[in-house]
């Protein structure tokens, strides 16, 4: 049986007419709901701190949905992401980077069309992280008026150089130039190859690697649009971090104003500006932040130029 006891029961009491063992009995009651009221309140700051989503955390997607039908080819335009770590992706995966489309597409590594979902890039396991692709595919798709499905071909590898794209380098496990030529192939059975987003230079800015560094870009992307078989395929470029230090990497801005002239001498070669960026502690990566900025400003990019 239970004693319900409340703090208005105590004011009908003289308490110099209470005994000391009702004393001792109220004292006990009082204590019980201090520790009642304790145990209620840790509770619930022990379950809204469960509910906390963490924003210096990744917080990767837990299912993967297969696309089972396709756009007719002349509405599906395919997309290559490749160079290294800055489009490979190093952001922190947040859960709207986790909302698919409709209307965007990722090839996945069994070479399957499913609903895209950062992370894209899959290729690093210990170092995946946001990058640029599904922000890029939602712009672009609702520039033209959700008309166009977009497929996005991931095979960027960080830490790769222009040397290694050129040479077909087995680097952190993946045969650079034959995987990225073998996925490309592979989408273009099903839509049309519409360009290619690069962003690569970091491995080439020291001084060991940075001679004639736009050349090989030329030569390169010559040899890639002619294995496409398309000698015209847009190529839109990003440029490199102006946070970048200048001490371990004193040729970023030999390397931006490469591409700068690229854009001027050949065809189709385009570049989207992004000194504003912000990077990640280690000054080398993007951020979230910027990644997203730069899969729009990609998107508008192509939407201009198309």
């Amino acid at each position: 049986m239970g004693i319900l006891f409340t703090f208005s029961d105590i004011r009908i009491f003289n308490p110099s007419a209470i005994t000391e063992s009702a004393q001792s009995f109220i004292y006990l009651q009082l204590m019980n709901h201090r520790i009642t009221i304790f145990l209620l309140l840790f509770t619930s700051c022990t379950a809204s701190k469960k509910n906390i989503v963490k924003p210096d955390s990744n917080h990767f997607p837990t299912t993967v949905e297969k696309s089972t039908s396709l756009p007719a080819r002349e509405n599906f335009y395919i997309f290559i992401l490749a160079g290294q770590s800055n489009m490979a992706g190093r952001g922190l995966v947040q859960p709207q980077d986790t909302i698919s489309s409709r209307l965007v597409l990722t090839l996945d590594k069994n070479n399957e069309w499913v609903y895209a979902k950062e992370p894209l890039h899959y290729y690093e396991p210990s170092r995946t992280g946001l990058d640029c692709g599904l922000s890029f595919g939602k712009k672009l798709a609702a520039l033209y008026k959700k008309k166009i499905t977009i497929g996005l071909v991931p095979c960027a590898v960080g830490g790769s150089s222009i040397e290694q794209w050129i040479g077909d380098s087995t680097y952190r496990d993946v045969t650079l130039y034959s995987n990225l030529i073998n996925k490309a192939r592979k989408a273009a059975t099903h839509g049309t190859i519409k360009g290619i987003l690069w962003h690569q230079g970091e491995a080439n800015a020291n001084t060991g690697n940075y001679k004639n560094y736009k050349e090989k870009l030329e030569l390169f992307f010559t040899k890639l649009r002619n294995d496409l078989g398309d000698s015209t395929l847009p190529v839109y470029a990003g440029q490199l971090g102006s946070f970048l230090d200048r001490k371990t990497n004193p040729f970023v801005d030999s390397i931006n104003n490469d591409l700068k002239r690229l854009s001027s001498s050949f065809k189709n070669f385009y570049v989207i500006n992004i000194s504003d960026f912000t990077p990640k502690p280690d000054s080398i990566h993007f951020n979230s932040r910027s990644q997203r900025i730069m899969g729009e400003r990609f998107a508008k990019l192509v939407y201009k130029t198309h």
